[in-house]
């Protein structure tokens, strides 16, 4: 997987929350912002499975 990059404005504050959150990580900006979108696209995809799995009435009960 080839890598691009994305440019972005940020207001001086919010940076410097994320480099408190990274620091505590030991982690750079970019490795947080990057592991922060990468975990909240996985919780997206996986509550969409749960809902399409529940749609379908897969999950029931026991027995």
């Amino acid at each position: 997987m080839g890598s691009q990059v994305l440019s972005l404005r940020v207001e001086g504050e919010l940076l410097e929350r994320l480099r408190q959150h990274a620091a505590k990580r030991g982690m750079s900006v970019q490795d947080y912002v990057v592991r922060t979108l990468i975990r909240e696209d996985f919780d997206e995809r996986f509550k969409s499975s749960v809902d399409e799995t529940e749609r379908l009435g897969i999950w029931g009960t026991v027995t």
